[in-house]
């Protein structure tokens, strides 16, 4: 078994906690389970070239790297300061606490690219693109077609290109873009 399929599958139900509404293997935990299966296992927490300290900027924001070697295999995890809410915090308001607990975050992360507790992050950011696929197939039409308008024109030039497609597949397409009323759908068979 290698590495990775080994650390993936050690039980950690046991040792997640919970904050809100997320699940986590605190930094302390994945650190004792990975040292207890690899015991020469190391963690370097990178500074930057041009400050010494051991987190980097991009001039308004603050972020941490983070490397844990397994068997001579570095994963790199880079992660921003976030506050409570996981919103960046900006530089001026960074703390050395804030940066001790994003080392610490990162550790986690960055073990569980080797394996360990890599099923808790799975998804991370696949909540938030359901929700707004749904928000936007839920959203209704906006612009309502109206005999005349500005956009009838479009409309009709497009019609006249598209006339072998037939009125209901015409229709259907136009209704990807535009709120079409009877009267409209009377005046595009017309057109055909």
């Amino acid at each position: 078994m290698n590495n990775y399929t080994k650390l993936a599958s050690l039980h950690i139900k046991d040792k997640v906690e919970r904050k809100g509404k997320m699940d986590y293997l605190s930094w302390a935990n994945a650190w004792h389970m990975l040292k207890t299966e690899h015991p020469n296992a190391q963690r370097k927490v990178y500074e930057s070239d041009h400050t010494g300290l051991n987190f980097f900027t991009d001039g308004s924001t603050a972020y941490v790297k983070v490397g844990i070697i397994v068997n001579d295999l570095e994963h790199i995890d880079y992660l921003p300061v976030m506050d409570f809410r996981n919103k960046s915090v900006s530089l001026e308001n960074v703390t050395s606490m804030d940066i001790n607990k994003t080392i610490q975050r990162s550790t986690a992360k960055a073990i569980a690219m080797h394996g360990l507790g890599l099923s808790l992050w799975t998804g991370e950011d696949v909540p938030e693109l359901t929700t707004t696929t749904k928000i936007q197939a839920k959203t209704p039409k906006t612009i309502t077609l109206e005999v005349g308008d500005d956009n009838w024109l479009k409309v009709t030039k497009y019609i006249s290109a598209n006339k072998e497609l037939g009125l209901a597949k015409i229709v259907s397409n136009l209704g990807t873009k535009y709120s079409i009323k009877a009267s409209v759908k009377k005046e595009i068979e017309k057109a055909l």
